[in-house]
């Protein structure tokens, strides 16, 4: 079966979409339906569409990993849209939920290697060959019951940079197997969730602000969460 579309914003240039954990953004080698599949057929029933409808890619989620995804549907859309994820311009804000109790805020700063082969990054304190630089703002919003609820702002965007953040502050999220958590959450999910994007309108002079609820699933039954939260 394939799962419903859950519509967050649509438009003659966008399409925002809340994606489910374990639904990949685009076709990958399990041959599985992508959320981008899913998107492009829903356009061409919507809006009566000959062929195949013209959707661009602009940015993605890992598969286990919830929350917005913002597709273009018109090349001038994805052409802008395109620049701002790549300038920087782009706001991201991600909820995760990490093993382990922690108050405060701060920035994590990592060097980070991605070795393709076992898809896994290995993170450096400091400057080294073949790492990239990755930078993100963290705060504790909430903690109970050995876990604690961040809000992430990656200012960078590279590979599994959330998940080595939550790592370094001594609390690796919540069914991240690969990096040190303790057990698998029951939908082989990470407690790591696009909560929120915003960005520049590629054709209107305003803002766009795209917001996500969390998954229903009791790791992430915090009251911030319960409540739509802050994004």
């Amino acid at each position: 079966m394939k799962p419903a579309l859950a519509i967050l914003y649509v438009d003659n240039h966008l399409l925002a979409l809340a994606k489910p954990a374990g639904l990949p953004t685009v076709p990958d080698a399990s041959g599985d339906a992508s959320l981008y599949d899913l998107a492009r057929a829903w356009v061409r029933a919507e809006f009566a569409k000959p062929g195949e409808a013209f959707l661009g890619i602009v940015h993605r989620l890992d598969r286990p990993v919830s929350g917005v995804v913002l597709f273009a549907r018109t090349s001038k859309a994805a052409a802008r849209l395109s620049a701002q994820f790549r300038e920087r311009r782009a706001r991201k804000t991600y909820w995760g939920v990490g093993e382990g109790e922690r108050t405060g805020s701060g920035v994590v700063e990592q060097w980070l290697a991605k070795d393709e082969a076992k898809n896994r990054v290995q993170a450096f304190a400091s400057e080294r060959a073949g790492a990239q630089h990755a930078r993100t703002v963290w705060t504790a919003l909430e903690r109970g019951a050995g876990r604690t609820l961040y809000r992430f702002e990656p200012e960078t965007g590279r590979p599994h940079q959330l998940r080595l953040a939550a790592v370094a502050l001594g609390t690796p999220l919540c069914g991240d197997l690969k990096y040190g958590a303790r057990g698998a959450l029951p939908d082989r999910s990470l407690a790591l969730h696009a909560r929120s994007l915003i960005v520049a309108h590629p054709t209107r002079a305003q803002e766009v602000v795209l917001e996500a609820a969390a998954p229903a699933l009791a790791v992430w039954d915090f009251a911030t969460c319960r409540a739509g939260g802050t994004a």
